[in-house]
């Protein structure tokens, strides 16, 4: 085991039944990684092996070879295990619109969780604001290893995180201000989105006609919002406040996942015509408030069969996350597809968050985020035997790198 604790991006993973979750998958695999991107790929026989030195070789008969995976919604690092209001930094409960927030200020990426998923196969995970606020902030996609934040960001912003029905109303109803009704929710965003949308075609006219601007700290971000290049991240349960959520982006005309979407097996039909894609979960935790009580592992088959592009997420530390592939079982148990279920915690939540040209599935040119196990990861007694990151081996089960 000694060479496996060297710090190395160059080797040959050789055996095992590879799923690329790209339609293909190739028994008796063989993977090359140069550089901490996958080089090469095919069947163990048609390609020759000769190790450079320096490289590692892993060989894994019999076990199953896929692309890390993906937790698509969740607040790892900044609800910090253990550590009560010291390592809680989820939301900024004095003021209802905080786009300007960034999750990457908040990060502790020496949380106790970041082990865990690293642990459990997990190579990503998008981390963002709690659902507190109307507008949160600002969600960034980071790897699950290293110990500085800057180094282990893939996008970053990633989605501006928006809240509906009992989450914010309870937080400001308490505090005597608004919002305390739904109406006032969806008016305070509706304000916020007009404001910022004035406020980003003032300066485009501006820079036209070569006038001098002074830029907006607080409104300078909902740019890559009304770009499309990152979408709302709406936090929605119930029927009614999904409905709020997508009158509102099509109002405005803008990108938006619709997060948690508990009640959306209710609804199929409506969303399958809106389109819009969904994250599903925490269906592991309880039902501890009133919009979650039609959730179900249900929701993510009703969804994925009639079309939607569909994410699990553990919502961290709602559950936790390293049952993230058992979430994916359970969905699987309820009547999600088992292809479907790989991709619902790989390539649909890389496809959804926007990174699905470096992850989510393995391919050449992708960065080598790759999950190893001895078993189908969504069943209980199967192990992770390898969690790989960048084409570095950063979880073996024999023994972990220093």
């Amino acid at each position: 085991m000694s060479a496996l604790l060297r710090k190395c991006r160059d080797m040959y993973i050789v055996g095992g039944t590879i799923k690329t979750m790209l339609g293909e998958e190739i028994e008796n695999g063989i993977i090359r990684i140069r550089d901490g991107k996958i080089a090469e790929l095919g069947r163990a026989d048609k390609v020759e092996v000769k190790p450079k030195q320096g490289e590692e070789v892993l060989q894994v008969p019999g076990a199953i070879v896929m692309p890390g995976l993906i937790e698509s919604h969740c607040h790892m690092g900044i609800t910090e295990e253990k550590k009560g209001m010291e390592g809680d930094d989820c939301n900024e409960t004095v003021n209802p619109i905080t786009p300007y927030l960034r999750a990457i200020d908040a990060i502790n990426s020496m949380d106790a969780a970041f082990d865990d998923a690293v642990r459990a196969g997990i190579t990503a995970a998008m981390i963002g604001p709690g659902s507190s606020n109307v507008v949160g902030g600002q969600f960034a996609l980071v790897k699950t290893k290293g110990r500085r934040i800057d180094d282990i960001i893939v996008k970053a912003p990633a989605a501006m995180k928006v809240a509906f029905g009992e989450n914010p109303k309870v937080n400001y109803s308490g505090q005597g201000k608004s919002p305390s009704t739904r109406m006032a929710v969806a008016a305070m965003l509706r304000k916020e989105l007009t404001e910022a949308k004035e406020y980003l075609d003032r300066k485009e006219n501006a820079e036209k006609q070569g006038e001098a601007f002074e830029e907006v700290f607080e409104k300078e971000c909902w740019a890559p919002v009304f770009r499309k290049e990152i979408p709302l991240k709406a936090h929605v349960h119930r029927v009614d406040d999904i409905f709020t959520a997508i009158r509102i982006a099509r109002e405005f005309d803008l990108k938006m996942t619709l997060d948690h979407c508990s009640e959306g097996h209710l609804i199929v039909e409506e969303l399958a015509k809106e389109g819009f894609p969904t994250i599903v979960g925490p269906d592991l935790a309880s039902r501890s408030k009133i919009e979650v009580q039609n959730m179900a592992f249900k929701t993510v088959g009703v969804l994925n069969q009639a079309g939607l592009m569909t994410a699990i997420t553990t919502d961290h530390p709602v559950s936790l996350i390293q049952s993230l592939p058992l979430c994916a079982g359970m969905a699987v148990k309820a009547g999600l597809e088992m292809g479907e279920g790989y991709k619902a915690i790989t390539l649909y939540p890389a496809i959804i968050c926007g990174v699905d040209d470096r992850m989510g599935s393995l391919a050449v040119g992708k960065d080598a985020d790759i999950a190893i196990f001895d078993g189908n990861p969504m069943e209980v007694f199967t192990n992770t035997l390898y969690t790989i990151i960048d084409g570095e081996i950063v979880y073996c089960a024999e023994g972990e790198r220093t």
